[in-house]
């Protein structure tokens, strides 16, 4: 079909539209773990073990604004947003099903550029974008569903902390919160900041190796790391402990804060959306590629969550839904 960036998805047909995503060019012929793509009623994947889902719905003016973020870069980012749930539980992608609901205004340019984003960033973890559905509303909303196999492998939950672990993330935080925060105020420069934000691209190939260590616990850090931490210490019912010192970060975030006129220290315990993983390992086989950052410790009747350096830590910090 013509993608002539002047038409809307209420020019074409739903049929051209499904084409888009549907075509012969939809599905790579060489994945054996895909055995129908799109095109019919449902897609089928080879599988025979347990299955691993998630889901997750990203609403433009809430999730992203393309007047920040390319239609390329909102795509990929749906993607990574649900790799990394599939991948903290230790579990690894084998498809995507895409689900949008899409304003009859907007342009189809843009819907093939949340495409060719999917099918880029799902290429990245070894899965592709197998099926899904395109409705029409008042805002564009973009619901993915990942699904993955944990191969033989034991899922790995939030609840099986233990006491004496120690507590380490795969990658540099804050600099997603630092974006948002830096596209907010209109304050220019600060790119990879921005970058993190609109297209985050965090060490989720790190999640099997850390299963393959005898990882205790795993999550990635969607809604900010006080936050991630809570959830771990309110399933495992222990207490976390971290370091804020020793958690790595950019080396733009402390110019950033500065031109905000912040802490940085808000983006690295509250700012959400960089989804590297955090995790719980036993004392002493913590990965390479890994950052120690804290340990677990028997809760008593202290706080769930405690921040070496800050008294009264905010443990509200990070993302709230409602």
């Amino acid at each position: 079909m013509s993608t002539d960036p002047v038409r809307t998805v209420g020019d074409v047909g739903e049929g051209e539209l499904i084409d888009l995503f549907a075509g012969p060019d939809a599905i790579d012929d060489t994945d054996a773990g895909v055995l129908i793509g799109p095109g019919d009623d449902a897609a089928v994947l080879a599988g025979g073990g347990p299955v691993v889902v998630s889901t997750d719905a990203l609403v433009d003016g809430q999730h992203f604004r393309l007047d920040w973020s390319t239609p390329g870069q909102v795509g990929a980012k749906a993607i990574v947003a649900n790799a990394a749930d599939v991948m903290s539980m230790g579990g690894r992608v084998t498809g995507f099903v895409v689900s949008l609901t899409c304003p009859k205004d907007l342009r189809v340019d843009t819907l093939v550029g949340l495409r060719d984003g999917m099918r880029s960033a799902a290429r990245r973890y070894g899965a592709q974008v197998v099926g899904g559905d395109l409705t029409t509303g008042n805002q564009l909303v973009i619901a993915v569903t990942a699904i993955g196999a944990m191969d033989s492998r034991s899922p790995v939950r939030l609840s099986t902390a233990r006491e004496g672990d120690v507590l380490a993330v795969s990658g540099e935080l804050g600099a997603s919160g630092a974006g948002l925060d830096l596209l907010l105020a209109g304050v220019p420069g600060f790119t990879s900041l921005v970058t993190a934000h609109c297209e985050p691209s965090p060490h989720l190939s790190l999640a099997a190796g850390a299963a393959s260590a005898g990882v205790h616990a795993m999550t990635d850090v969607s809604d900010g790391l006080l936050s991630e931490l809570r959830t771990m210490a309110r399933q495992s019912g222990h207490a976390m402990h971290v370091d804020p010192s020793r958690v790595p970060v950019v080396p733009e975030l402390a110019a950033a804060a500065a031109a905000l006129h912040t802490d940085p220290l808000r983006w690295v315990l509250g700012g959400g959306e960089d989804h590297e993983l955090l995790a719980s390992f036993p004392a002493g086989v913590v990965p390479v590629g890994w950052t120690a950052i804290g340990t677990v410790t028997r809760r008593g009747g202290g706080p769930p969550v405690v921040v070496t350096g800050i008294d009264d830590v905010d443990l509200d910090l990070g993302w709230r839904t409602f």
